[in-house]
């Protein structure tokens, strides 16, 4: 009988290691796609200025573009948070708002002061926050949202019974006002997100504001978090019943990514590497976390070998993940003898996530350039084709430069012993970043 327990337990323990295994393999997924190709086609991928390259992008990312969106760019928490609060506050009918990090302070009491009163005056308030993201908000600030009137509820809260789904967060920011005016990008409800993005704890951020079509799009991935959070499918007239205005006057073809995690090829790797594979001029990509696969890293050196002048500017030493940044180093040697220049911001922490490609395909949002965005979270990201709005974007990525310091390969061959081993450390759990 004794063996017999034994063989039991052996078995048992052989169970659990499986399934230990199948854990970690499925926490530490990556995205598949190696490159891009273009066969029978000897001018290989299309260009980010031919309409194929809108049609592909449109037909393996599923999003729709449309004409008629009025798209603005806004820089820091000075340019985003006094018109963030206007036209919360200007709501009659409904706000939807879906943010990733959240921490007690002014930004946080703002919002929660200008959603009671909208509440209060009869504006339907639905608040979803990432359960990881935002749990540095204590219980009482959600009481007094929800005795006012605002249902606010938690995506993929955090437990026992949840580890299968933990790994998986939503890193959307989403906010909808009465069904025509939209925002995204890099912000959330920290403090640390206020000021002009040039001073030490101001953080560099990258938002948009919208209306058009676009927005009924950012609505639509509002209402699908929801629904999993909540178990309610939101439709109706509340959500998608008024009209879109189409804007007069210069308008953008642009539409939202919204991706989600997947267990093999998704819809946020297919952009970035279609987007790559379109330039032909500059690509220029502002990333926090900016963690390229080697496969991600080959695409930027073709590019570059394409005759694109290929930039990549990300978070300097005031970072606020170090381990990311030690990751992304260990990946800069073979860029930077591939031809690719990469700059660091030097006044604060860098958190846009913003790419341009020749001037006319770009994207402002939530998306880094790691696998945990490409991979594993939920991401939303405005993308127009448009060259004026392009135009902007390039010029601001160039004035962006003027705050930072390129890194060349005399930086990265007089690291520190020790600075090339925690660059090594890091990049073993790249995947997970």
């Amino acid at each position: 009988m004794r063996w017999i327990k034994v063989a039991s337990l052996v078995v048992l323990g052989l169970v659990l290691a499986l399934f230990a295994l199948m854990g970690l393999l499925y926490a530490t997924r990556d995205a598949p796609t190696r490159a891009v190709r273009a066969f029978g086609d000897p001018a290989g991928p299309p260009a980010a200025a031919d309409s194929l390259f809108l049609r592909t992008m449109q037909v393996l990312t599923q999003t729709q573009l449309s004409e008629g969106n009025s798209v603005a760019m806004l820089l820091n928490g000075d340019g985003t948070y006094p018109r963030l609060y206007a036209d919360l506050r200007s709501a009659r009918r409904s706000i939807t708002l879906q943010l990733y990090y959240c921490k007690p302070g002014a930004v946080a009491d703002s919002i929660k002061t200008i959603l009671r009163e909208r509440a209060h005056a009869g504006v339907r308030v639905l608040f979803l926050l990432d359960a990881f993201g935002a749990q540095n908000l204590q219980q009482p600030y959600l009481d007094s949202l929800t005795t006012a009137g605002v249902r606010s509820a938690q995506f993929r809260p955090l437990s026992w019974h949840t580890l299968h789904k933990a790994q998986n967060r939503s890193h959307v920011r989403a906010v909808v006002i009465d069904e025509t005016v939209a925002y995204t990008g890099g912000f959330g409800m920290a403090d640390y997100w206020l000021g002009d993005g040039h001073h030490e704890e101001q953080w560099r951020d990258s938002n948009v504001r919208f209306t058009g079509p676009a927005v009924l799009q950012t609505q639509a991935a509002f209402a699908i978090a929801w629904a999993e959070a909540t178990g309610e499918l939101l439709t109706g007239r509340f959500l998608f019943g008024t009209p879109v205005p189409r804007d007069s006057g210069h308008t953008q073809l642009a539409g939202l990514l919204f991706t989600q995690s997947t267990l093999g090829s998704t819809t946020a790797e297919r952009f970035m590497a279609l987007s790559m594979a379109g330039a032909r001029k500059r690509l220029y990509i502002s990333n926090s976390y900016f963690v390229p696969d080697k496969d991600q890293e080959a695409m930027l050196i073709r590019a570059v070998r394409r005759g694109a002048d290929v930039r990549i500017l990300t978070a300097g030493k005031k970072t606020d993940v170090r381990t990311v940044r030690h990751a992304g180093h260990a990946r800069y040697e073979r860029l930077l003898r591939g031809g690719v220049r990469i700059y660091e911001y030097q006044p604060t922490m860098l958190h846009a996530k913003t790419m341009v490609v020749d001037g006319i395909w770009s994207t402002i949002g939530t998306m880094n350039f790691d696998n945990r965005s490409l991979a594993l979270n939920d991401e939303s990201n405005l993308v127009v084709h448009d060259s004026v709005f392009g135009r902007q974007m390039e010029q601001q990525f160039r004035d962006d430069l003027r705050y930072s310091q390129e890194f060349t390969l005399r930086h990265f061959e007089q690291r520190s012993f020790l600075y090339k081993l925690l660059d090594s450390a890091a990049s073993q759990i790249a995947k997970l970043l």
